[in-house]
């Protein structure tokens, strides 16, 4: 009874706490065997997972049950090697939102929010707002593209300001 107290509680704060957005649209479908490969980052909301992080990229291949392995790496500012290894599945059958897990039993969000028809660059975010990634298959996007994945993070009402732009050597 006492865990049934203290998850309705957590659940109420966190929930009356949390910013209200209106829904956030994801590309129709991911075919995941394009999408699997490395990406790297070109820019992202700092968080202390990544923070001091350049050279930030993400390899995603697909386990025999289905599920995709994730495997993070960046180069830390005193110019060591950081690797953190997940998890992730797919919600439903467009493959376009992701749940991805590096602390199980935790999941977080990883919603497709813009994928060129050549698999050459996506926006990744989810429905708070907190996390937002654009990746691309080549270390750096040319002008046009940029300010196109912008507009779109900012239509989604994502704060582009805050968009920490990585280094990549």
């Amino acid at each position: 009874m006492f865990k049934i107290f203290i998850t309705f509680i957590c659940s109420f704060i966190f929930l009356g706490c949390a910013k209200h957005y209106a829904p956030l649209p994801t590309v129709e479908k991911v075919d995941l065997t394009r999408y699997l490969g490395t990406w790297y980052e070109i820019a992202r909301y700092d968080h202390s997972f990544e923070k001091g992080c350049t050279n930030v990229s993400a390899t995603y291949a697909l386990n025999e049950n289905g599920s995709i392995n994730v495997l993070n790496q960046c180069t830390k500012e005193d110019g060591t090697h950081k690797e953190a290894q997940g998890i992730a599945y797919a919600e439903d059958k467009t493959h376009s939102k992701l749940k991805v897990s590096f602390f199980r039993p935790f999941y977080g969000n990883y919603w497709v929010l813009m994928l060129d028809e050549d698999y050459t660059y996506a926006l990744i975010g989810e429905p708070s707002r907190e996390y937002l990634w654009i990746l691309s298959r080549s270390k750096s996007i040319d002008e046009a593209t940029k300010q196109k994945i912008l507009t779109k993070a900012q239509e989604y009402h994502y704060d582009t300001s805050k968009l920490l732009w990585v280094q990549q050597k």
